[in-house]
């Protein structure tokens, strides 16, 4: 039956059969009864209500075995229904005389807690003293629902904290015994059990942190041992660091920890240094950036999961004094890439650099340049118009510099005209520019810039609506000139008939302006 709903099939027929066999005297159909009940059904089960007597019963057993196979299976047919009548019988079991049932007892209460967390903080005082139990086994297990309860309600947690860190303690001095190590590494599990608990009840309390810092930075010390689940409990101690109220001292020891991880060629340990660093980063920017070149070098590896990561860590890790080197390279990053989710990722953040942090006007509209050259349909449209604001409005001090910037930006968007394929929003952007501001180009009379957009106009546009914008553009050149070229005339006669009523409303409206110039020529 197992092996049949293990495969997909339906094998209700057998579920009537395993509750049966939960009631045979046994020990070896017992066990196998609760193990198929646990496998096939759920805590919804109409047959579950049969188990909850036998449950009762057995948990009473004086036989050992027999109350740990009840209640490995209690976690995965409780429900809340069922709840009130099992948990007297598994508290009671807090006292038992088998360190295997207590621990398994205080795993069934985790589970009780998850689905009524009332009814298991009544409990909080023999939840307590499972933290002192002799069996460092059942104390571990005790973590799991005291960190639960820390998460909602850190406050009645924090007198705990002098327990935890002296139990971090005696873990990293080896005072447990041997069984419970790792690769000679003290009950790792624990260890980071018990910093994610630390790392609750620090958060933004100073006097609860300062108890911490000394256990910390003996637990980052002796796990530097280079293998695996040393730099598991290395990377859980570094977010633990970064959770509590800030240290110095440690956020340094954490930053220099980390950059072992960053500088792996594995890429699990690449993927961690860039979450910790992360964590760093949102402390204090300055611990991760003697990490900068690591983290750069990240962007060129293969493994797309870690990339994605590292651009993350770089968007947080950028300043104004960083800010063009950044760029540069994701840039490049976005030239060499066809992913398209990493692309819009990429143009996402190098857009929002630019405008946080641009050092002047100037280097901020070639960037966008560039941006929306590689980008293209990938960028907002609120970008473009952020973008035509600030050549109009300029930096509002400075009218000659103002000035400057739209003669640069209206030369550079000339010298573009001439590709062959323009990204839709950049042309929108540059046929307003040169619309606007087209007269500024110094050494490039009106004329020669109206025969480039009647070029232009000719093109194949993603958006039916781009070819307006070159018209727009034509007609306020054409009224800066005082007179109608006679390839104007014929882009404008050519798509009076265009399906597109505002692109024939703008040719109809371009016509008319060349005819009232001749009619006022003539007068």
């Amino acid at each position: 039956m197992m092996y049949a709903e293990m495969l997909g099939h339906d094998a209700a027929f057998g579920h009537i059969h395993a509750v049966n066999m939960t009631q045979q005297v046994n020990m070896l159909s017992k066990r196998v009864g609760y193990l198929a009940s646990a496998v096939c059904l759920h805590p919804a089960h109409e047959l579950t209500t049969l188990l909850v007597n036998t449950m009762r019963r057995d948990l009473k057993s004086s036989n050992h075995v027999e109350v740990c196979a009840t209640l490995i299976a209690i976690p995965k047919l409780i429900n809340i229904e069922t709840l009130p009548a099992l948990l007297p019988p598994v508290v009671a079991l807090l006292e038992h005389s088998h360190e295997v049932v207590r621990k398994k007892a205080v795993m069934a209460l985790h589970r009780f807690y998850q689905l009524q967390p009332a009814c298991v903080l009544e409990l909080t005082e023999k939840l307590r003293r499972v933290l002192c139990d002799k069996d460092p086994a059942v104390m571990g297990a005790s973590l799991h629902i005291l960190h639960d309860a820390a998460e909602a309600d850190a406050a009645s947690q924090k007198d705990l904290v002098p327990s935890f860190v002296s139990i971090l303690k005696q873990i990293t001095e080896h005072r447990l015994p041997s069984s419970f190590d790792y690769h000679r590494m003290p009950a790792p599990w624990i260890q980071i059990k018990l910093l994610k608990v630390l790392s609750t009840l620090g958060a933004a309390d100073q006097q609860a942190a300062e108890g911490m810092y000394e256990v910390l930075y003996d637990v980052l010390r002796r796990a530097d041992t280079g293998i695996n689940i040393g730099y598991a409990i290395i990377y859980e101690c570094v977010r633990c660091i970064t959770s509590i109220y800030p240290n110095i001292q440690l956020l340094e020891t954490a930053a220099n920890h980390i950059s072992r991880f960053v500088s792996s060629e594995n890429h699990n340990l690449k993927y961690l240094g860039i979450k910790a660093l992360a964590s760093i980063v949102q402390v204090n920017q300055k611990y991760a950036l003697d990490h900068q070149m690591l983290v750069v070098e990240c962007m060129d590896d293969p493994d797309e999961t870690l990339k994605r990561k590292t651009l993350d860590l770089l968007f947080r890790m950028t300043n104004a004094s960083n800010v063009i080197f950044v760029v540069d390279k994701l840039l490049s990053h976005l030239r060499g890439t066809t992913d398209v989710q990493f692309r819009a990722g990429l143009t996402e953040r190098i857009t929002q650099l630019a405008e946080r942090y641009a050092p002047d006007n100037m280097w901020f509209i070639a960037t966008m340049n560039d941006v929306f050259e590689l980008g293209g349909d990938l960028v907002r449209p609120d970008v473009a118009h952020n973008l035509m604001r600030l050549i109009a409005e300029g930096s509002g001090e400075d009218e000659e510099a103002d000035l400057a910037l739209r003669k640069f930006a209206a030369r550079t968007y000339f010298e573009k005209l001439s590709k062959p394929k323009i990204p839709d929003i950049l042309l929108q952007v540059m046929c307003w520019v040169l619309g606007e501001y087209g007269y500024l180009c110094e050494g490039v009379p009106l004329m020669r810039l109206l025969e480039r957009l009647c070029d232009t106009v000719e093109q194949q546009f993603s958006l039916p609506r781009t070819r307006c914008w070159v018209v727009c553009a034509l007609t306020k050149l054409v009224a800066q000139l005082g007179e109608m070229p006679e390839q104007v005339l014929e882009v404008a006669t050519k798509y009076q008939t265009s399906s597109d009523v505002l692109m024939a409303k703008y040719c109809f409206e371009l016509e008319a302006l060349g005819e009232n110039m001749v009619a006022t020529k003539y007068q």
